[in-house]
């Protein structure tokens, strides 16, 4: 079992940088792929990002390469998601989300997630 808690959102300009985190409970967090999925407003929730249980290798949506870095800290189960270079398309729920199958960007094979937490970039 794990729960996961998303924070770090607010408003931003665009071109300005946030960092949105996530704080996982259970013994077994490092076990997992975590990921980072965003809904607009009106549309899908979308991948993001995810980091395998090693920090080892990440996968990024191709929007973002280059402008987002997802990391994590097994030893105090946390996740983030560093955003730099932000546009106003960026602008969503963003959401943390926990899985153990390897098809990490669809959202189904999600079996944990966050509350999420708003992120809103101004032009």
């Amino acid at each position: 079992q794990v729960q996961l808690v998303d924070s770090g959102g607010g408003l931003v300009q665009a071109g300005g940088s946030l960092r949105v985190s996530c704080a996982a409970s259970g013994r077994t967090f490092s076990s997992y792929t975590m990921g980072w999925f965003r809904q607009a407003r009106g549309k899908e929730r979308e991948f993001v990002a995810a980091i395998r249980w090693s920090g080892g290798t990440a996968y990024y949506r191709d929007s973002v390469k280059g402008r987002f870095t997802i990391s994590r800290d097994n030893a105090k189960n946390m996740v983030y998601l560093q955003m730099n270079s932000l546009k106003p398309e960026d602008t969503a729920v963003y959401y943390c989300a926990a899985t153990t199958n390897p098809r990490f960007v669809d959202k189904r094979e999600y079996e944990y997630w966050g509350q999420g937490t708003q992120v809103t970039v101004s032009s």
